[in-house]
């Protein structure tokens, strides 16, 4: 080997180490990896950010924006009334809202997908009083499957259409990932419908939303009396001196509720003051003489709402900028006008300081404010609403415009008319000049982590091939099994690119994985197609943990499953997707 190949399989092991140690986020991890294979000399340093022109990246951003603006289109209002009808069975409730989930999962963002029916979906189980855990994880799996019938159904069928295009002058064409990637999601969504939904395991974590959040065990009623040093006091001096770990949720004065009372709000004798934290938090005001402690089990939730202040449940999306980020240092009081009630991680409370949680993707959080403002600042702080126990929050762009827009965009590509990069920027385009999306809410909707997770990994899978180290791998493998038939090899490539997939994501997998098929054909003299299109199918199927694709992460926390919950039902997926797409790859490829 050269010193080159030495230095770049090093740095691709110490690469996916860092992807499975999960302690950095991935686009920081793909940085680090860009910026030491330009340091060894593997990556050229005029060449170590061509990647961000790519047109994967392009399109793929593209894609997000699209989604976006489906999602404010008022679609969940149409599925609302479509899957009325569905409840009557759990078979049928997960066959429509799969379907419909997987439908959209074809032609826009998975995320997007999920996002746009999770919703749907747990208001839907709770009208038939059934556990979400029993939907949410077929929903996220669903989502995965219908990414596989198109070109931009997902990002690794991108990546692999572009590097066609690069390698063979021609690339995948919209629908060609259509034949095999049809047939695998429709026997993966008969599985799940089927026989998949009854292997999870019922844990008895879920619970209903008020039981889950313990909301009074956080919330403590006091009464200040005479000589209290509270008097005359403000609310962000009394919560100073719980060193910002206790929030006023609301002052009763007079029979009269102040709800999310401002910092600056003072605080009067006979104030009933309704504080959020524990009892730790909570010593400094009881050490000081003029405050009775007049109740902490039977605080209501209707207490905190009124017909200005509402209650809502919601859950931290990927790349939220809550993300890894400690409660108190976020100041959600002082930034926002709104107060955090509770906090749900896999479908239990945590149990250490309110305070000093670390918020995850995927955590589901009761939060109190300003109805009128509610709806933007949750958009800000990268949550989605879950359940408002006040009201849902309703999209207000005109349904026909966007799908139409669309549908424009995915004819014009799928005609050969421009290329899918041109056609999706296009319909970005117009889609903000027919104002179905503000353009803020546009440059919002792009997953920024997941353009530079890409931009910085292309140069990476791009030295890989010209290194040679791809040739070296395909020599070793054709060296031990010469005679390989291809049936195996096609298995192969489909069941390590979705073990990658369930450690490091599918975008960095089908970018290390594509340049190794193409050396792999070039080697046996076969043509590419066959074994790219089997990084694809396995890329895109992540489905033994939860941290393989965020579809899975972000119903964790409202489904309540634990992190050995997926494999469950995830492997007998992967059984069922390798059976299908080896013969079906054979046959059309």
């Amino acid at each position: 080997m050269t010193v080159d190949q030495i230095s770049i399989f090093g740095l691709l092991l110490v690469t996916i180490l860092m992807f499975i140690w999960n302690h950095w986020r991935y686009d920081v991890v793909a940085g680090i990896a860009l910026l030491a294979a330009i340091y060894l000399g593997i990556v050229d340093a005029d060449r170590a950010f061509a990647g961000f022109s790519h047109p994967a990246v392009i399109t793929v951003a593209c894609v997000l924006v699209i989604s976006k603006a489906l999602q404010n289109s008022g679609l969940v209002n149409i599925f609302l009334r479509f899957l009325a009808g569905s409840r009557h069975s759990a078979t049928g409730q997960i066959a429509a809202n799969c379907g419909i989930v997987g439908c959209l999962s074809a032609f826009m963002n998975n995320i997007g997908a999920l996002a746009l029916m999770l919703p749907v979906t747990i208001r839907d189980a709770e009208k038939a009083k059934r556990r979400a855990s029993k939907i949410l994880m077929p929903l996220s799996f669903a989502s995965l499957l219908g990414g596989l019938v198109t070109m931009i159904g997902t990002p690794p069928n991108i990546i692999i259409a572009t590097i066609r295009q690069e390698n063979l002058g021609q690339p995948f064409s919209m629908f060609d990932f259509a034949p095999v990637g049809l047939a695998v999601a429709v026997c993966g969504f008969l599985y799940i419908v089927t026989i998949g939904w009854r292997l999870i395991p019922v844990n008895g974590q879920e619970e209903a939303a008020d039981d889950r959040f313990q909301i009074a065990r956080y919330l403590t009623e006091v009464r200040v009396t005479e000589g209290s040093l509270l008097i005359n006091s403000t609310v962000g001096g009394l919560e100073k001196i719980c060193e910002n770990e206790v929030t006023v949720m609301a002052i009763i004065r007079h029979k009269r509720n102040r709800l999310a009372p401002s910092t600056a709000e003072k605080i009067l004798e006979h104030d009933i003051l309704i504080l959020q934290g524990d009892s730790e938090s909570l010593q400094p005001l009881f050490a000081s003489p003029g405050l009775v402690q007049i109740g902490d089990k039977d605080v209501a939730s209707d207490l905190l709402q009124s017909e200005e202040v509402k209650v809502v449940e919601v859950v931290i999306m990927p790349n939220s900028m809550m993300e890894g980020v400690p409660m108190r240092d976020l100041r959600l009081h002082d930034r926002y006008g709104i107060n955090l009630l509770a906090v749900s991680r896999q479908g239990s409370t945590p149990m250490f300081r309110l305070a000093r949680i670390r918020f995850q993707t995927g955590d589901v959080l009761l939060l109190q404010g300003a109805d009128k403002s509610m709806e933007q600042t949750v958009s800000a702080l990268g949550c989605m609403v879950l359940f408002s126990k006040a009201r849902a929050f309703t999209t207000r762009t005109k349904s026909y415009v966007t799908p139409g827009v669309f549908a424009l965009g995915i004819a014009a590509a799928a005609f050969g008319l421009v290329p899918v990069q041109i056609a999706f920027a296009t319909t970005c385009v117009a889609l903000i000049l027919l104002k179905a999306i503000k353009l803020r809410d546009a440059y919002r909707s792009i997953e920024w982590p997941i353009i530079i997770l890409l931009g910085c990994l292309i140069p990476i899978g791009e030295a890989l091939h010209t290194t040679g180290a791809t040739e070296l791998i395909s020599s070793a493998i054709l060296s031990v099994a010469f005679d390989i038939p291809l049936w195996f090899l096609i298995a192969l490539l489909i069941v390590v690119s979705m073990l990658l997939s369930d450690l490091i994501h599918n975008s960095p997998t089908a970018v290390l994985m594509a340049p190794l098929a193409l050396s792999l054909a070039e080697a046996m003299q076969i043509s590419p197609d066959p074994l790219l299109m089997a990084v694809a199918i396995g890329a895109a199927s992540a489905y033994l943990t939860p941290i393989g694709h965020q579809s899975n992460t972000l119903v964790m926390g409202p489904g309540g499953y634990n992190f050995g919950d997926y494999w469950r039902m995830g492997l007998p997926l992967d059984i069922v997707i390798v059976s299908v797409a080896v013969p079906m790859i054979l046959w059309v490829w």
